[in-house]
């Protein structure tokens, strides 16, 4: 008991850190190195072919590169984020070509690199292999237009779809069906080689389809699906579009197609993973950890709230949860943009779930005592912004009182960068080169 009592003190002193230490955990459990050597197969009769999409693609490909045997034809390339390539392992040989492009709307260096894989596709045999590697931010990394649709407008649609409030699966079938590589078709293009795609998810539920669009894996839902969800959030598409759709003239390969007869799925990381590794470490510590799911969705200020509850109820000791614990949770929430420039002081809103997140979170929280709080995005980026996420204390809003700012007004413009960077309460890792996901840990005193 002595020793959980000294640990719990250490704790207190600075909790800020505390929580720093279980994100940092939670990445390092799902970085592509650590990940990949027990699902790499041995090398074919003839060649291996690696492609890949994603903001831990660069990770991944150096990964291969350096358990690959040396003496085994190993090419290809893989598509990430700009600013999402890490440096090169020393000692091991540069043997994939990696690209970058933008995250998470679309450009033409996006373009360019899902022609040039789908190009790569072409005169593999039965003896080869082709490596897929796909992580999170491929669906907007790995971009080639269905035939009669303009980058331009998938340009548009991707943009109102990520301000509408729909969720990723409800994103990415649209996306699937406005695509000519994901939604399986880049598994087709693969035939008759075998296929082997080992991922990284980032999705509530780890369902490959849904990962980067699913690009090599079989697509269930329809381009009835598609229209449906673009109807709900009334995004705006052309005749052409719309034609396509109610004609599922850009329908995609569906579960038992032949092309998948060779493709296999595996998942070398995921976000219950990560979540179970910072659980582990708050337990060595001496505290008791909570894993609440790692499958939430949900308005990222709504889900704030309820973490709120449920950690107000646990401090004041009559809660789910017996305190001291950290309450850990992850999975994939949403931003609706609301708001315009002239909303709040002529400025847009900067921001993004994880930030929203807190925002939610404190306003809930009410200066809550002994209880802090730290939710972050495990790529490194919360949303367009360059920090990973937020911290919350139990003075967050006194202080934000004290420096003139008012919650209810950034919360109204979506603006939570420009609050928490003036409490100087912004986490900042730079690009993890992989990703799971939200991460969110709260801690009670």
């Amino acid at each position: 008991m002595s020793s959980t009592t000294h640990l719990h003190s250490d704790i207190q002193q600075n909790p800020r850190a505390f929580l720093r230490q279980l994100f940092d955990e939670a990445v390092k459990r799902a970085l592509p190195l650590h990940n990949t050597p027990a699902f790499l197969p041995k090398p074919p009769k003839g060649r291996t072919l690696v492609l890949g999409a994603g903001k831990a693609a660069g990770a991944m490909a150096h990964a291969v590169e350096a358990l690959w045997p040396e003496d085994a034809p190993l090419s290809g390339m893989v598509v990430t984020r700009y600013g999402h390539t890490p440096a090169r392992p020393e000692g091991v040989p540069e043997r994939l070509k990696i690209v970058e492009a933008s995250h998470p709307v679309p450009d033409a260096a996006g373009l360019a690199a899902a022609k040039e894989i789908l190009s790569l596709t072409q005169g593999l045999t039965q003896d080869d292999l082709v490596l897929c590697l796909i992580s999170g931010g491929g669906s907007a990394l790995l971009t080639l237009p269905a035939d009669g649709l303009s980058l331009a407008e998938k340009q548009a649609i991707n943009q109102a779809l990520l301000k509408s409030g729909a969720n990723i699966a409800e994103m990415n079938c649209v996306r699937k069906h406005l695509s000519r590589i994901k939604g399986g078709r880049l598994a087709a293009a693969c035939a008759p080689a075998q296929v082997l795609t080992l991922a990284i998810s980032d999705v509530p539920g780890d369902d490959p389809s849904v990962i980067a669009s699913g690009p090599t894996v079989p697509d269930a839902t329809t381009c009835a699906d598609a229209l449906q969800i673009l109807k709900r959030y009334q995004i705006e598409i052309s005749n052409d579009v719309l034609t396509a759709l109610q004609n599922s003239t850009w329908e995609s390969p569906k579960p038992g197609d032949a092309a998948f007869q060779r493709s296999k799925v595996h998942l070398i990381a995921t976000p219950q993973q990560s979540l179970l590794a910072a659980a582990s470490l708050a337990e060595s510590k001496g505290l008791r950890a909570y894993v609440l799911s790692d499958e939430m969705e949900g308005e990222s200020r709504e889900v704030g709230k309820v973490h709120a509850a449920l950690a107000r109820a646990s401090a004041k000791g009559h809660g789910p949860f017996l305190k001291p614990c950290v309450i850990l949770s992850g999975g994939e929430t949403t931003v609706t943009l609301r708001a315009t420039k002239t909303d709040f002081k002529k400025r847009e809103g900067r921001g993004g779930r994880a930030g929203e997140f807190c925002m939610g979170l404190a306003q809930a929280l009410q200066g809550q005592d002994h209880v802090w709080a730290l939710a972050a995005d495990t790529d490194g980026i919360d949303g367009i912004e360059d920090n990973a996420g937020a911290l919350v204390t139990p003075d967050t809003l006194a202080r934000g009182a004290h420096a003139g700012l008012s919650l209810d007004e950034h919360l109204t413009c979506n603006d939570a960068y420009g609050y928490f960077q003036a409490l100087n309460d912004l986490v900042f890792s730079g690009p993890t080169h992989t990703n799971v996901n939200d991460f969110r840990a709260i801690l009670v005193l």
